[in-house]
């Protein structure tokens, strides 16, 4: 079975963990209701949904008792899965002849990896016990589309010691009644932390309980997780935080008139276009006349701007994309704005263009004009439909 560390660690204290209370004969109570937390308050089996005649996986079962609940009083068909060998016995001997309960010893993304899709899938504290970036990804492939996921883990300690802002795993102690005190590896991670991991792996949190002690000098506190799969993934999931970056769009502004095309010299030689990089949220229109009034003084309107089409090339691991796009009208002479990288704006003729054109901006303007006879690295063209009237 794989059990990589601190995974390792866990399993070992898990297996002395049931062996002590088999060796006990420590009794396996009945339970009336689902607890996620370690009290009988909050949210219960609701939180799961219908789950009449539904395929349902208990993820680190240990004792079994809240899949049995489940069987009996909700009418589900459950898998509990179950490391640690001991534990598992004990959830045998108490519930094995249990009709509809099929107790599994296995490691759990194993089982995961080999499984048959589940309606439902939940976990009480086992989260926790499981190298999260092992155990996420193996998850949502086993849930059907738009299946549930439910699991509560760890927030606060008995010490009042709070999540971990990294996925990382912390040592904590698993009491032992009548013997040694056993320590555990746990990933106890903010949130956050939880979410993020979540949407990664294709899965949209819908709510997140805080389940707190009921005694008001007992810092412990829990956290439950109620998730679903995605029906359909067709991109990367989305984070709060943002992909890496692979990318860059822009946009180049070709402005003509009697007096010529205009260029100006950026500061590092090249002859360019007015133009600059797409702001969040910022509609291509309005990132042109944006960039020309920045770089140049000179205003226009949204609707004065034509977008011929998409560029797109490649700069060393970057796809670089550029937007072609004509400015039939504006007001105001071009110059040289303060703290712009671009300046010394002037108007060239089309059949005398000057050397040392910025790659993109030479190949907005053959997007253009085809016949204009610039030679720049290739790039594929994408146009938008025709506009008639343009100059």
């Amino acid at each position: 079975m794989h059990s990589p560390e601190p995974e390792a660690v866990n399993a070992r204290a898990w297996t002395t963990y049931g062996t002590h209370h088999l060796q006990r004969g420590t009794d396996v109570p009945e339970v009336d209701r689902i607890s996620w937390g370690f009290w009988p308050t909050g949210p219960s089996a609701e939180v799961l949904g219908d789950l009449t005649g539904l395929r349902v996986l208990d993820l680190c079962s240990g004792l079994g008792k809240q899949a049995a609940y489940l069987v009996r009083e909700h009418g589900a068909t459950v898998d509990a899965v179950e490391a640690s060998a001991s534990q598992h016995a004990r959830a045998v001997a108490r519930y094995g002849d249990l009709q509809g309960l099929t107790l599994i010893h296995a490691d759990a993304v194993e089982h995961l990896h080999h499984a048959e899709p589940y309606d439902v899938i939940y976990s009480i504290h086992g989260f926790g016990y499981i190298d999260p970036h092992r155990l996420l990804p193996a998850l949502r492939p086993a849930l059907k589309p738009a299946g549930r996921l439910a699991f509560s883990v760890l927030h606060t300690n008995c010490r009042a010691r709070g999540p971990s802002s990294s996925v990382t795993s912390r040592a904590e102690i698993l009491p032992l009644a009548g013997g040694e005190e056993q320590t555990v590896e746990m990933w106890v991670l903010n949130p956050k932390l939880w979410e993020d991991l979540c949407v990664d792996n294709g899965l949209l949190v819908d709510g997140i309980d805080a389940l707190d002690a009921p005694e008001d000098d007992n810092p412990v506190s829990v956290r439950l997780y109620r998730t679903h799969s995605r029906t359909s993934t067709t991109s990367r999931a989305r984070t709060t935080r943002p992909p890496e970056p692979n990318a860059a769009l822009g946009v180049g502004a070709i402005l003509h008139g009697p007096r010529g095309l205009l260029l100006g010299l950026h500061r590092r030689g090249t002859i360019e276009l007015p133009g600059g990089t797409v702001e969040p949220g910022e509609s291509l229109e309005h990132a042109v006349i944006r960039e020309l009034h920045e770089e140049t003084g000179c205003r226009a309107h949204e609707e004065d701007v034509v977008l011929l089409g998409v560029l797109v090339d490649q700069v060393g691991p970057v796809v670089r994309t550029t937007v072609s796009a004509i400015v039939t009208r504006w007001d105001g002479d071009p110059t040289t704005q303060p703290n712009e990288s671009v300046g010394d704006w002037g108007w060239h003729r089309l059949d005398h263009l000057p050397n040392g054109l910025f790659i993109p901006s030479a190949q907005c303007l053959t997007a253009w004009r085809p016949d204009l006879a610039i030679d720049h690295p290739g790039a594929r063209f994408y146009p938008f439909p025709s506009k008639a009237g343009l100059p």
